[in-house]
């Protein structure tokens, strides 16, 4: 057995998977090991985040952590390796990937697979196809000599030999869209990767050179800011990288916008019977245990009024340019979390009873906060709930989540002064928002859906005899 086929046995190493729904990248949170940590087969050994969520990677196999390959804070490829283990650790000090001394200066032929390999449950399954890279060219005697020569002759020091000629410089298919979005030749870009890969800093320090001004004599002009006063707005300005659930949140609310024609009603509703609701059902023991809040009747009176007005739960078939309606309520609430906005789903929140929702809804605010919420809580959704109430705002318009029909916003709900059975009273009231896709649901049918719900919250009987 040659020295490489024994490392390549002895040292496994586990690549970025893709953990929901094809996304191509992830940022690591938090690494739970470090090198010379003891690791078995399915211990979570990272924490990173997606697009759509924050994920425990666990490892699946035995051994001791050899080399974590990206620090906290870095965003991976899916494919990319980013850590190795020892599998063998009490074999000796042999060095992953080390090469036979008579191949060191020849590039490694491409790896047949070797069968099906170990994968996280729910990551897939396939052959690997990733390719060794050649290995770099051994630096020649005679330069290094001459080198040396010259430093001990003083002379002005050697620069180092540059890479051949028409050489294609190493660097992952996002490095090399964004120096081209930047303008950026690769080939002038010093790499500081391992085995002399391009990275995305590389890149981004090429750029801010390449912008740097050129040193030269001031030009005055009329009603320019002194270059101190810019200096100074710069030092207190703080840029924030977009990225994981931020970026994907973007990205949907604009192609939201942009693709949803967008309806936005209103209507204000005296919801002191629900208050009243709410506090009785806080005292009910069939409720015990159980949390209770405005939000909770809430979300049943919207999926009384879904019940009575079934069209209105629908999603749009581009393609087929059809409507499909849905025999089910996912439920959306959107929750602010540290992480971003993530808006998870209640299956088939329709069905469940209000002691049901209440513990679902618990369940799914807790976990969103905790930012353990799965791609498979967050897909799916049918119609959202948004409460910007919390804030202490009194409404909004809000945008669709996308795929979806509708969004319903609730606002504050404060004592006002209420027209009450022919007398101004003071009354808990707030103004509900309901924003709907009109390739599906026209005015008509948004208008009952939100008349619907704000009659269920005036009257909250209406959840017996309605639902």
């Amino acid at each position: 057995m040659t020295a490489r086929t024994a490392n390549d046995q002895r040292f496994r190493e586990f690549k970025m998977p893709d953990v929901g729904e094809g996304l191509t990248e992830a940022e690591i949170l938090k690494w739970y090991v470090a090198a010379g940590d003891t690791v078995a087969d399915g211990q979570v050994v990272c924490e990173v985040e997606t697009a759509k969520a924050a994920v425990e990677l666990p490892i699946p196999f035995d051994g001791v952590v050899h080399e974590l390959r990206f620090p906290e804070g870095t965003t991976v490829d899916v494919g990319q390796v980013i850590i190795s283990v020892d599998t063998q650790p009490g074999a000796g000090p042999a060095e992953p990937g080390a090469p036979e001394p008579a191949e060191a200066a020849a590039p490694a032929e491409p790896e047949e697979p070797q069968g099906r390999q170990a994968v996280l449950v729910g990551y897939g399954a396939a052959p690997s196809s990733t390719k060794r890279r050649a290995r770099k060219q051994a630096v020649p005697a005679q330069p290094m000599a001459a080198a040396i020569q010259a430093e001990l002759n003083g002379s002005a020091a050697v620069a180092p030999a540059s890479a051949p000629a028409g050489a294609r410089p190493l660097a992952k298919p996002p490095v090399r869209k964004l120096a081209k979005d930047l303008g950026v030749d690769l080939a002038s870009v010093v790499p500081s990767g391992a085995d002399g890969i391009v990275t995305r800093e590389d890149v981004h320090a090429a750029a801010s050179a390449a912008t740097a001004p050129v040193a030269e004599e001031p030009v005055a002009v009329a009603g320019a800011p002194a270059a101190g006063a810019v200096t100074d707005l710069a030092a207190r300005e703080t840029r924030i990288p977009v990225k994981g659930v931020r970026k994907a949140t973007a990205q949907a609310m604009v192609a939201s916008a942009f693709t949803a024609p967008h309806v936005t009603e209103f209507v204000t509703v005296d919801v002191s019977r629900t208050m009243k609701l709410v506090q009785k059902l806080k005292a009910d023991p069939d409720m015990a245990g159980l949390r209770v809040n405005p939000l909770l009747l809430v979300a049943k009176a919207f999926l009384v009024a879904i019940k009575r007005n079934p069209d209105a739960n629908a999603s749009w078939d581009e393609e087929n340019q059809e409507i499909v309606r849905k025999g089910y309520v996912n439920l959306g609430i959107a929750a602010a979390t540290p992480r971003g906005l993530l808006v998870p789903n209640i299956k088939d929140a329709g069905a469940k009873t209000l002691p049901e929702l209440s513990t679902a809804l618990s369940e799914l605010v807790a976990t969103a906060r905790e930012g353990r919420t799965s791609p498979a809580d967050m897909s799916g959704g049918t119609v959202t709930i948004t409460n910007v109430g919390v804030f202490g705002v009194d409404t909004g318009t809000p945008i669709l989540n996308p795929g979806e029909s509708a969004i319903l916003a609730v606002g504050a709900i404060k004592l006002q002064p209420w027209v009450h059975k022919g007398k101004v009273k003071p009354r808990h009231v707030t103004t509900l928002a309901l924003s709907f896709d009109h390739r599906m649901v026209d005015g008509e049918l948004g208008s009952k859906v939100l008349a619907d719900t704000a009659a269920v919250l005036e009257n909250p009987q209406r959840l017996i005899t309605w639902g």
